[in-house]
C-alpha cells in the first residue's frame, strides 16, 4: 500500500490570513512603496483571488517589482523581517498540531500555494514541512525577473505541479490516496480529486459544496476568530 499524501493549502489555512497581501501590506510598512496606490492595486489583486478571476501573472509581477533590484542577500535579508513580523503572529497552533499529527503518523506531508517560492519557502519551514509546491519565481543570475517560471500553483496548476512531483519524485503515493486541506473555491479541482477532501474555515462557496458533497468542513482557528470569519 502506497505512503498516504497529507496535503495543504498554505494561506487562509495553515495560515490565519494571506501570505501575499500581508507581504503588500508588508512593503507599504517599510516605504519601499506609495502607501495608497499600492494599497489600492494589493487589495484589488486579492478580491480577484477570492472572486476565482485573478491573473497570476500579473499578480506574481506586481507582488516582487518592489525587490526586483535587491539583491540576494538585501532580499533574503527583507524576507527574514517580513516573516518574524508578519507571518509568525498568523501561524495556528491547531494548524502546527495538524501538520504534526499526519508526521506521527507517516504520511508525507506537502504544501501546495500560489503565493510564490520565495515568501512561502521559509513560512513552509516555520511547520517543519520539507516538500513545497508554490508558485515559482523566475531568477536570473539570481535577481527576480518578474515571470513565472513553469506552471503556476494554482487551480487546475495545482493538480499538474501534484501530477508532476508524483512522476519525478518516485514518491509511492498517489493523489487517490491522500487527504487535501484548503480553505478556497480556487482549489476545488484539486479537492474532487483528493481521496479525502477537508474545507478549512471555507469561504462561502467552498462550504456550500462541501456541505452539498459531505466533505469535512473543520476550523483550524481559536473559536472566536472562527467566529468572526
Amino acid at each position: 500500500m502506497n505512503q498516504r499524501l497529507a496535503l495543504f493549502d498554505l494561506d487562509n489555512t495553515l495560515l490565519a490570513g494571506d501570505s501575499d497581501h500581508a507581504w503588500g501590506e508588508f512593503l507599504i510598512s517599510r516605504g519601499l512603496v506609495d502607501e495608497s496606490e499600492h494599497r489600492r492595486a494589493n487589495d484589488g489583486f486579492y478580491a480577484d483571488y477570492l472572486a476565482g478571476r485573478l491573473d497570476i501573472h500579473a499578480w506574481l509581477a506586481f507582488t516582487l517589482e518592489p525587490v526586483r533590484g535587491f539583491s540576494v542577500a538585501g532580499r533574503d535579508s527583507l524576507l527574514a523581517e517580513f516573516i518574524h513580523e508578519r507571518v509568525r503572529p498568523m501561524v495556528l497552533s491547531a494548524a502546527r498540531e495538524l501538520v504534526a499529527r499526519h508526521r506521527r503518523a507517516g504520511d508525507r506531508c506537502l504544501i501546495l500555494t500560489a503565493t510564490n517560492d520565495l515568501i512561502t519557502r521559509p513560512i513552509a519551514a516555520l511547520f517543519g514541512i520539507d516538500e513545497l509546491l508554490a508558485t515559482e519565481a523566475e531568477l536570473a543570475d539570481g535577481r527576480i525577473t518578474g515571470r513565472i517560471r513553469g506552471t503556476p500553483c494554482f487551480r487546475e496548476g495545482k493538480v499538474a505541479r501534484l501530477r508532476d512531483w508524483l512522476a519525478r519524485s518516485g514518491a509511492d503515493a498517489s493523489i487517490a490516496n491522500s487527504v487535501f486541506y484548503s480553505d478556497s473555491m480556487n482549489d476545488l479541482a484539486l479537492l474532487e480529486l483528493a481521496g479525502e477532501a477537508v474545507a478549512v474555515d471555507p469561504d462561502e462557496g467552498l462550504r456550500q459544496v462541501a456541505r452539498e458533497r459531505g466533505w469535512k468542513i473543520i476550523s483550524l482557528r481559536p473559536p472566536q476568530a472562527a467566529g468572526e470569519a
